[in-house]
């Protein structure tokens, strides 16, 4: 079975972006494209059972309207959900994919990942599902529990699509980070950009023999690496060197290398997705 690069389009801002960057990954990894939307069966916020409400006579009459307008609400939704399938797939054809693939699946987002991982080479997400806050600081909760749920790589991406000429891949030695380099080096994701390799701690013998076997990996695949150590605070100096070099997709491990090995809450990898404003692939 091969395996899709898999964006999920839903009713949010984001999903014009996530068709794009899906387009764009899937011409780069020359891997079919699949288009996914998932219809939540449960019934919206503050719609709760009116049935004790009702009084006698009109009771089962107002039931009955109730389950009609429940049925056409979901009728609704469903052919909505194929509108935004169409236009994604319409999109990307016109974009230079020879075909891609539209799925609409009845449950909840995260178990129907879940149960597709094994067809996913890249999944493709906005910052911020449809139902989220629009605060910027405000990240999905959809996108963390895929993040922690699913063991496959995640594109999470911002509002606007910008195809990426300069890459920075966040490195710290960890076996998540190093497995990533060499699945990388072994693509052609990266083909044809400038790829900047950062550690971000102390310049010793260790980190530098690290961050040098990182870039000869990357060269040996024919990407254009370079690699730097920086002293600090991570999230800050990423964000110093993303500003400085014009970085355009920021690419780290989902897991980080603090003492509580926690995904997303609290830590780096949150901060990032919560701060960036440019596209970035977390590596599991």
């Amino acid at each position: 079975m091969s395996e899709h690069v898999t964006a999920c389009i839903d009713g949010s801002g984001y999903a014009t972006a996530v068709c794009d960057y899906a387009t764009w990954a899937s011409q780069r990894l020359e891997a079919p494209l699949t288009f996914l939307h998932v219809l939540d069966n449960h019934p919206p916020p503050n719609e709760g059972d009116l049935s004790g409400s009702i009084g006698l006579g009109s009771r089962e009459h107002l039931l009955e309207e109730l389950a009609s307008l429940d049925e056409k609400r979901a009728r609704l939704a469903q052919e909505q959900g194929r509108m935004m399938l169409e236009a994604a797939r319409e999109r990307a054809i016109e974009h230079g994919v020879e075909s891609a693939k539209a799925r609409q699946r009845n449950g909840e987002l995260v178990a129907t990942l879940s149960e597709l991982e094994s067809e996913i080479r890249l999944l493709v997400m906005g910052k911020r599902g449809e139902a989220a806050h629009k605060a910027s600081e405000h990240l999905g909760s959809n996108l963390e529990r895929v993040v922690r749920a699913l063991h496959r790589p995640i594109l999470v991406v911002p509002e606007a699509f910008k195809r990426p000429e300069r890459v920075l891949i966040a490195f710290d030695g960890s076996k998540t980070t190093c497995k990533g380099i060499e699945t990388l080096a072994a693509s052609s994701f990266l083909q044809g950009m400038t790829c900047h390799v950062v550690t971000v701690g102390a310049e010793i013998a260790d980190v530098q023999a690290q961050l040098d076997w990182a870039v000869r990996t990357l060269e040996k695949g024919g990407v254009d690496a370079r690699g730097e150590i920086r002293a600090g605070e991570v999230e800050p100096t990423l964000h110093a060197y993303q500003q400085e070099h014009d970085i355009d997709l920021l690419v780290m491990g989902a897991y980080g290398h603090s003492r509580i090995r926690h995904l997303l809450v609290g830590s780096t990898t949150t901060g990032m997705l919560r701060n960036t404003y440019i596209p970035l692939l977390l590596l599991r």
